[in-house]
């Protein structure tokens, strides 16, 4: 994990992450690793206990592969499906709160490109609002405590970066846990243009769908609404590894405990995926999105074919 013998690693986040990592930087190693991987994943169990799914599901899903991968490497899958799925599910009762989630989810924007889709859909000013001012006091704090030449420097060096690790060619050692429509395009051995063009085919679609499932009147639980927008963010995203499915954990948690669901084993599996993708990966078998693909199908095509046959009705306003 550390040590002058490790293969070199690139630093690709905004700048603005360097505000959580420059004081753990502070600490030992193992202390600083230790308070990053359970304070995220505290994050994580924090946000998804509005979702009432009970102690066994919670428990389901911070044990999760897709978690237990997120904490070996270190990464922040836990903490940006807090943010994301927190976010989401305060939107309606508690806008401001929500618009601060969003706003601190910029340490990795990628993952929220459906979050404004939501919110315009929803009418939902006060979060827009909330996120739009704490993205920019993210961004002055950032520049404050780290000089403000570091977004230029972003935008010059570290952009450029990570535009070559996503378009470089195709395999490189980290494809062994990608699962991206993007990722999957490139394995089936589409080039960068064509496997951006189904990318933003799926990102479209997701958007739609978000659209459709946030716009007011809609007979559909906020739960639901929210683990189903979280599952799809996974498909809008060009850029995400087994450790940014932790939703589709949540999602198997969500429909495990429903009358209308896929057969268990089909669950069970998905729930476990994340623990073989990189296995599957690295012999060829580039099939991972088709894990948030297959909820995210079911959960619409339910909930869709259950607001047909039943009234509208209207949510608390957020305005």
């Amino acid at each position: 994990m550390f040590g002058p013998g490790f293969p070199n690693q690139e630093w690709s986040y905004p700048p603005s992450m360097l505000l959580i990592g420059a004081p753990l930087a502070a600490l030992p190693i193992f202390p600083a690793y230790l308070v990053w991987t359970f304070g995220t994943v505290l994050c994580l169990w924090l946000a998804v206990r509005p979702l009432k799914l009970g102690g066994a599901a919670e428990l389901a899903i911070v044990l999760s592969p897709a978690v237990i991968w997120d904490a070996v490497f270190g990464q922040n899958g836990a903490l940006t499906t807090a943010l994301l799925i927190g976010g989401l599910a305060a939107a309606p009762r508690r806008p401001v709160l929500a618009g601060i989630l969003f706003g601190l989810l910029t340490i990795k924007p990628h993952l929220g490109i459906l979050v404004p889709f939501c919110l315009l859909a929803g009418g939902n000013w006060r979060a827009i609002a909330a996120a739009a001012v704490t993205t920019a006091l993210v961004a002055v704090a950032t520049g404050l405590f780290f000089g403000f030449d570091v977004w230029s420097l972003f935008y010059t060096q570290t952009r450029p970066l990570m535009t070559g690790i996503m378009e470089a060619p195709f395999p490189q050692h980290y494809h062994a846990n990608a699962i991206t429509v993007f990722f999957t395009a490139r394995a089936l051995g589409l080039g960068v243009p064509a496997a951006y063009g189904l990318q933003a085919i799926a990102t479209i679609v997701a958007i739609g769908a978000v659209v459709w499932l946030w716009r007011p009147g809609r007979q559909v639980e906020h739960r639901e609404r929210v683990v189903l927008t979280a599952v799809l963010a996974i498909l809008a995203t060009p850029y995400g590894y087994s450790y940014d499915t932790i939703a589709a954990a949540v999602a198997v948690a969500l429909l495990w405990t429903m009358v209308s669901r896929p057969p268990r084993l089909v669950l069970a599996i998905c729930w476990l995926y994340a623990f073989v993708a990189h296995i599957l990966n690295n012999a060829g078998f580039h099939i991972g999105v088709l894990v948030p693909s297959f909820l995210a199908g079911w959960m619409f095509f339910s909930i869709w074919a259950r607001s047909r046959g039943t009234r509208p009705h209207r949510e608390p306003s957020a305005a």
